[in-house]
C-alpha cells in the first residue's frame, strides 16, 4: 500500500487564545478533520433526487474519505452515516453541500447536525425549495456622526442606553435566516426586549452578581438574553449549544463540570433544549430555574439599569480547556471596554463599518471582537449561525458581498475551508471590495493558507492589504496585538534547527529546506504591553524564543473560583500567556504554547508543526494526532510520542503508516518519534470544541490505554538519556553564562566610571572632559564585546541632534560616536543628584524645568547655544519603555531649532533596548548601530512650524529605528516635581 502525503514547509502560528482548529462550531467531533482532503469532485447539475442518485453520491464519498474500505463499503437509505461510516460534521456538509449543488435546491444548515441517514436527506431534498441567487448588494446604512460614540460609557448598560437615546430606530443586527431573509434588530428593539428579560429575571429573584448560564444558539433569543442579565445586575456565561438534537443528553453531561464551577442560578437555553435541562439538576445544586428566552418575557419592562460600576464583572467567558479542566476568565465591564476601544482604535472602526460574522456567541472573538465591538461602535453587524458558515462556505463570502461588509474575521481553517470547498462558479459576481479588515486568530495561522486566500480572492476584490493576522487570548478579553492597519500579512523564515536548538530566530531564505515561515501579529494594542522572557524570567533581545507575558487594561483579574491557577497566571503585574513567541522589528512572532513544548535531546519540539504535517499523511485522520512527551519509566528522559487516529486495520498497511509517518517527522523535526501509537477513531480525547486534550491522550498513554509502545532499543535510551542530560546542562550553562556577562558587565561599567567621573571633574577644558569620556565609553563597549557601528552623514555645528530614546545607555551611545562636545539637554532632578549632578554639569549638560514657568528661560538659554554653534543633542520622546516601539515627540526641542534657525539632524539609535530594557538592570548581549540621518531645515519660526519639523524628523527615525509607530500611545507632559 502506497501512501501519499502532502508536506508543507511552513509553522502554524497561534494567533489567539492558544487555540487550534476545531474551536468554533461548538461540535463533539473536531468538524475541520479532513479540510485539507476534502475532494473538489463535479455533479451533474440536472441530476434528479432519487434514491439511486443520494445513495450514489453518498458512496462516492465515502470512498474519497475511505479508499481504504474499497467495495467493502455497503450503504443504503437507512444507513447510519456516523455510527457505521464515520461521517462526521464536515463530511456531513460536504454532502449536503455535493447533493444542493447537483439537485439545485436550498437545503436547510439543520440538516448537518439532524441528517443521520441517506433516507433523511431524501425527504429534505425533495422539501427544498430551488435555490437562491446571490442578490445584489444592498447600500450600507448611514453613517453615524463621528461623534455618536459612547466615550463616556462606564459599563455595557451605558452604551445600550447610549445607541438608543441617539437614534432608536437605526439598525443594529441584521440576522441572517435560512430561507435567505433577515431579521433586523434595532437598538429600540433590543433595549426593549432586552428590559422585558431583565425584568423577567429579577422576578425570579435574580441578585446582583449572580451568574446566568446562556445555552443559546446564535439567534434572536441570544442577544437580548445577554444584554438582559446585564441590565439586572447579573453576569452572563455564554455556553456553546448542542450541536445535534440526538446528543443532547451526552451534551449536557459534558457542562456539568463548567457550571458546577460557575454555579448559575438560572440557565437560559431553547424550547428544544429545555427538556432534558434537567438533566443538569443533580451535578449543579445551584441551578434553580431552566428557562428561555420567550418565557423571562414579561409585560412589565425593567424602568432603569440595575446600578453597576466598570469594576463589577460583566462576563465569565470559558476557555476551551484542552490543557486542563475548563476555567472561567473573569472580565469586567472596563474589561470589555477597554479591549473594544482599543481594537477599534487599531482598524479605525467607526459606525460607517459594517460587520460580517459567523463565529459562535460563545466564543470571545465572535461574542466580544465581533457582536460587542459592533455595539458599541454604532456599526450595523449581519449575523450567522456558525452552521450556516459549515453548510455553505461561500454564504460568510456573499454576506459580505451583499451587506458591503468592511470588517470580518474568522480562524484560519475557515480560509482553508472557502479554499477547498467553494469552485469558481459558486464565486461568480462576488465582490469583496468593501472589505478592509479581515481578521485571521484565534487558532494557528497558516501563511501558506494567508497566501492562498489572498491570491485566490484578488481576482473578487479582496485587497491584500485587507488580510490581517492578530493574535489575542481569552485573559486579555480577546485581542492584544494587531498589525499596523492596512499593512498586511508579514511573514518571517527562519531557520528551524536553530531555533529547536538555542531559541534563536535566525533569519532563513524563504522556502530554503530547513526554513520554517511564521507570520507577524502586530504590536500590542494601545495601554497593552507584552514581553518575552526566558527561562528564569529575565527579558530576552529580539529575535529570541521566550514565554510571552503581558498586562493592560484589558487583562482579567483571574479564573472564576480558581484561586490556585490564579495564582500560576500571575506573576506580579505581569500575567502568564501560556504561548512562546520572539520579537522582530516590534513584531510579535507566536511559535507554540509553553505547555506543549517537548524536550528531546537537547531540542524543542512544537507539536503543533509535527501535528500538522502526520495529519496530512493519507491514512491519518486530520486534526486527531497528539504529539507529547512522557518520561521513560527506566531512564527519566523524555520520548517524543506520536499518537494519530486512523481508520486503516490492515496490519501491512498499520506498519507502512507508521513507516510514513516516522519519515515525515524526519523531515521536521530531523528525528523519528520514539514511539507512534496508532488508535481507532474517536478514541483520542478532545475538549467540547474538538481540540485534542494532550495531557489527557498522556495520561491515557501512560496507564497504557492507547495501546502498547513499542520497545526501545538499548543504545537509543543511552543516547536519549545522555542527550537529555547534556540538555539540562547546556541550559543551566546558558543561564550561568548570561549571569555571568551582566556581572562582568556592571563590573567594568564600575572600573571605568571610578576612572572617568574624577577626571571629568578635575579637566580644565570641556573638550579634554568629552574627549575622555568618550575614550572611556569606547573602551566600555569592546570591554564588554557589544558591538557599537556608526553610519551615515557627519553631523555640522549649530544642529539639534534628535535621536530616539530606548535604552539607559541611549546618552552613553551617543557620547561614544559624536564628535565635539555637544550639550546634552537633560531634566532637572538630575542636576540634584550627588554623583550625576557634578559629572554633568562638567560637561556642559543643560538642564531643563519640565512643565513650569521656569522652562521658558531654559528654552531661551538654549536657543543662544545653538546660535552660537553649538550642537545640542535631545531625546524628544521625553522617556523611554521596555515595549519596542516610537512614541510621539514633544515639541520643545523643534521650536527651539526653528527660533534659533538651526537644522534638525535626526539620530536613530537601535539595539540599546535589547541591550538593556527599562525597569531592569540585567544586561544582554546586543549590538547597537547608530544612523545619522540628512539635516532637516526648518521652513519657519512659528509653532506650526515647529509641528512640521518635527513630523518630518520623526518620519525619518522611525524609518531607522526598525520600531513600531506607538504614537498612538499618550506620552505624559513631563511634570517638574516640587521642590524639597
Amino acid at each position: 500500500m502506497k501512501i501519499k502525503t502532502r508536506r508543507r514547509d511552513t509553522a502554524y502560528l497561534n494567533c489567539g487564545c492558544g487555540l487550534e482548529p476545531g474551536h468554533f462550531a461548538g461540535i463533539p467531533e473536531s468538524f475541520v478533520e479532513n479540510v485539507a482532503r476534502l475532494p473538489s469532485e463535479r455533479f451533474d447539475p440536472v441530476a434528479q433526487p432519487t434514491g439511486a442518485a443520494v445513495l450514489d453520491m453518498v458512496r462516492s464519498l465515502l470512498l474519497e474519505l475511505h479508499p481504504e474500505r474499497g467495495a467493502t463499503i455497503a450503504v443504503d437509505l437507512d444507513s447510519d452515516l456516523e455510527r457505521e461510516f464515520g461521517l462526521d460534521s464536515l463530511g456531513r456538509a460536504e454532502l449536503i453541500l455535493r447533493l444542493s449543488r447537483s439537485f439545485r435546491v436550498s437545503l436547510p444548515e439543520r440538516l448537518i447536525g439532524e441528517a443521520a441517514t441517506p433516507a433523511a436527506l431524501l425527504a429534505a431534498i425533495q422539501a427544498a425549495g430551488a435555490a437562491r441567487e446571490p442578490s445584489a448588494a444592498s447600500p450600507p446604512p448611514a453613517a453615524l456622526p463621528t461623534a455618536a460614540e459612547p466615550h463616556r460609557a462606564t459599563t455595557w448598560a451605558d452604551v445600550l442606553d447610549f445607541h438608543v437615546r441617539n437614534h432608536p430606530d437605526r439598525p443594529h443586527l441584521r440576522l441572517q435566516q435560512e430561507d435567505g431573509t433577515e431579521t433586523v434588530l434595532t437598538y429600540a428593539a433590543l433595549d426593549r426586549r432586552s428590559r422585558h428579560v431583565a425584568a423577567g429575571l429579577l422576578k425570579l429573584d435574580l441578585a446582583f452578581g449572580d451568574r446566568v448560564a446562556l445555552m443559546l444558539p446564535t439567534g434572536p433569543d441570544f442577544f437580548p438574553a445577554f444584554l438582559g442579565t446585564i441590565l439586572a445586575g447579573g453576569v452572563p456565561v455564554p455556553l456553546y449549544p448542542p450541536f445535534r438534537r440526538a446528543q443532547i443528553q451526552d451534551h449536557l453531561q459534558r457542562q456539568v463540570g463548567i457550571l458546577a464551577n460557575a454555579a448559575p442560578q438560572i440557565l437560559i437555553t431553547d424550547a428544544a433544549i429545555k427538556p432534558f435541562a434537567w438533566l443538569l439538576r443533580d451535578g449543579v445544586e445551584s441551578l434553580r430555574v431552566l428557562t428561555t428566552t420567550a418565557d423571562l418575557v414579561t409585560e412589565d419592562a425593567l424602568a432603569a439599569a440595575v446600578p453597576a460600576t466598570g469594576a463589577d464583572l460583566a462576563l465569565i467567558q470559558y476557555t476551551s480547556g484542552s490543557t486542563g479542566d475548563p476555567k472561567g476568565v473573569m472580565l469586567t465591564h472596563a474589561n470589555l471596554l477597554a479591549n473594544v476601544r482599543a481594537m477599534g482604535e487599531a482598524v479605525a472602526a467607526s459606525s460607517a463599518d459594517v460587520v460580517v460574522s459567523w463565529l459562535p456567541l460563545y466564543h470571545d472573538m465572535g461574542l466580544i471582537g465581533c457582536w460587542l465591538g459592533s455595539l458599541y461602535y454604532g456599526a450595523p453587524a449581519a449575523i450567522l449561525s456558525p452552521l450556516a458558515f459549515l453548510a455553505d462556505p461561500g454564504r460568510w463570502l456573499r454576506t459580505i458581498h451583499r451587506q458591503r461588509g468592511t470588517i470580518s474575521a474568522a480562524p484560519n481553517f475557515a480560509y482553508e475551508l472557502c479554499l477547498k470547498t467553494l469552485r469558481d462558479e459558486d464565486l461568480a459576481g462576488l465582490d469583496l471590495s468593501s472589505l478592509r479588515v479581515l481578521t485571521n486568530g484565534a487558532e494557528p495561522v497558516s501563511p501558506d493558507t494567508l497566501a492562498r486566500f489572498t491570491e485566490r480572492f484578488a481576482a473578487f476584490g479582496l485587497r491584500p492589504s485587507a488580510v490581517t493576522p492578530v493574535y489575542g487570548l481569552a485573559e486579555c478579553a480577546v485581542g492584544l496585538t494587531f498589525p499596523p492597519l492596512g499593512r498586511g500579512p508579514r511573514i518571517d523564515w527562519i531557520d528551524r534547527a536553530t531555533l529547536s536548538r538555542s531559541g534563536e530566530a535566525l533569519p532563513a531564505e524563504p522556502g530554503a529546506p530547513g526554513a520554517v515561515a511564521f507570520a507577524a501579529c502586530g504590536h500590542p494594542l494601545r495601554g497593552h504591553q507584552i514581553r518575552i522572557v526566558d527561562e528564569a524570567g529575565r527579558e530576552v533581545p529580539e529575535r529570541r524564543e521566550g514565554r510571552l507575558k503581558f498586562n493592560g487594561p484589558s487583562a482579567t483579574t483571574g479564573y472564576f473560583r480558581r484561586p490556585e491557577i490564579t495564582r500560576a497566571l500571575f506573576d506580579g503585574a505581569w500575567l502568564e500567556s501560556g504561548d512562546l513567541a520572539y520579537l522582530a522589528s516590534g513584531d510579535v512572532f507566536v511559535t507554540g504554547r509553553t505547555k506543549d513544548i517537548i524536550i528531546r535531546a537537547g531540542r524543542k519540539i512544537h507539536p503543533h508543526e509535527l501535528e500538522e504535517v502526520a495529519g496530512a499523511v493519507d491514512g491519518v485522520r486530520k486534526g486527531c494526532v497528539a504529539a507529547f512527551a512522557s518520561p521513560d519509566p527506566r531512564t527519566g528522559t523524555e520520548r517524543l510520542i506520536l499518537a494519530a487516529e486512523t481508520r486503516l486495520t490492515d496490519a501491512a498497511a498499520l506498519e507502512e503508516l507508521r513507516r510514513t509517518l516516522a519519515r515525515e517527522a524526519m523531515g521536521v523535526i530531523e528525528q523519528p518519534p520514539d514511539v507512534i501509537v496508532l488508535c481507532p477513531p474517536r478514541t483520542l480525547p478532545k475538549t467540547s470544541s474538538g481540540k485534542i486534550r494532550r495531557a489527557a491522550t498522556r495520561s491515557l498513554y501512560a496507564a497504557g490505554e492507547l495501546g502498547r509502545p513499542e520497545a526501545a532499543l538499548r543504545t537509543q535510551l543511552v543516547r536519549l538519556a545522555v542527550a537529555g542530560a547534556a540538555a539540562r546542562l547546556r541550559r543551566i550553562g546558558r543561564l550561568w553564562s548570561e549571569a555571568a556577562y551582566a556581572a562582568s558587565w556592571w563590573g567594568v561599567l564600575v572600573v571605568i566610571g571610578a576612572i572617568l567621573w574624577p577626571l571629568v571633574l578635575v579637566l580644565p577644558k570641556r573638550a579634554w572632559r568629552f574627549g575622555a569620556l568618550r575614550t572611556g565609553l569606547r573602551l566600555f563597549f569592546w570591554v564588554t564585546r557589544t558591538p557599537l557601528t556608526v553610519s551615515g552623514e557627519p553631523v555640522s555645528r549649530g544642529a539639534v541632534i534628535v535621536a530616539n530614546h530606548a535604552s539607559y545607555l541611549d546618552g552613553a551611545v551617543l557620547a561614544a560616536v559624536l564628535p565635539g562636545a555637544p550639550v546634552f539637554l537633560a531634566k532637572q532632578e538630575l542636576a540634584r543628584q550627588r554623583i550625576a549632578g557634578p559629572f554633568l554639569r562638567r560637561l556642559g549638560t543643560a538642564f531643563v524645568h519640565r512643565g513650569t514657568v521656569a522652562g521658558i528661560a531654559d528654552a531661551a538659554a538654549i536657543v543662544g547655544r545653538i546660535r552660537d554653534g553649538e550642537q545640542v543633542v535631545a531625546f524628544p520622546e521625553g522617556t523611554f519603555t521596555r515595549t519596542p516601539g516610537l512614541l510621539g515627540f514633544h515639541p520643545g526641542a523643534f521650536l527651539d531649532a526653528c527660533r534659533a534657525g538651526a537644522p534638525i539632524v535626526p539620530v536613530a539609535i537601535t539595539g540599546t533596548r535589547s541591550a538593556l530594557r527599562a525597569d531592569q538592570w540585567f544586561p544582554r548581549r546586543s549590538g547597537i548601530h547608530v544612523h545619522i540621518g540628512a539635516p532637516i531645515a526648518p521652513d519657519g519660526e512659528d509653532f506650526h512650524a515647529a509641528i512640521r519639523l518635527r513630523n518630518r524628523t520623526r518620519a525619518a527615525i522611525l524609518a531607522g529605528c526598525n520600531e513600531p509607530d506607538l504614537s498612538r500611545e499618550a506620552v505624559p507632559p513631563p511634570v517638574e516635581p516640587a521642590p524639597e
